[in-house]
């Protein structure tokens, strides 16, 4: 058996990626409209890009501070990716959706292509 090559490697990651469940947790500040557009910003593209692939949890900080004080939310909207691993955090407008698809690896940066296309 060869050994595999680093693009083999890199393919197999992607490949894996594709398939993978992401988990989801956006912070926001109560009720606002701010809170409202960034909920509708971040459901709008978990049903566009991830298919079914996703678990999003909404947390109001004023309702449960720790759990943002434990994530080290300093500001809202932020939106975080837990799963598939490497963490990330975005901070603010969400709907800029090519800025959260690079952000998140579900797009490569200059790319205008779907994930997996």
């Amino acid at each position: 058996m060869a050994a595999e090559t680093a693009l083999e490697r890199l393919e197999a990651a992607i490949a894996k990626l594709e398939g993978a469940r992401y988990e989801l947790t956006l912070f926001v500040n109560g009720a606002s409209s701010s809170s409202a557009r960034a909920i509708r910003d971040a459901r709008t593209l978990c049903e566009a890009h991830l298919d079914g692939r996703y678990d999003l949890a909404i947390v109001d900080v004023n309702q449960d501070p720790e759990l943002a004080m434990d994530h080290r939310v300093l500001a809202t909207p932020t939106l975080l990716k837990e799963n598939p691993a490497p963490e990330r955090m975005l901070v603010g407008d969400l709907s800029d959706s090519d800025r959260v698809l690079i952000a998140f690896d579900l797009r490569a940066a200059g790319s205008s292509a779907e994930p997996g296309a």
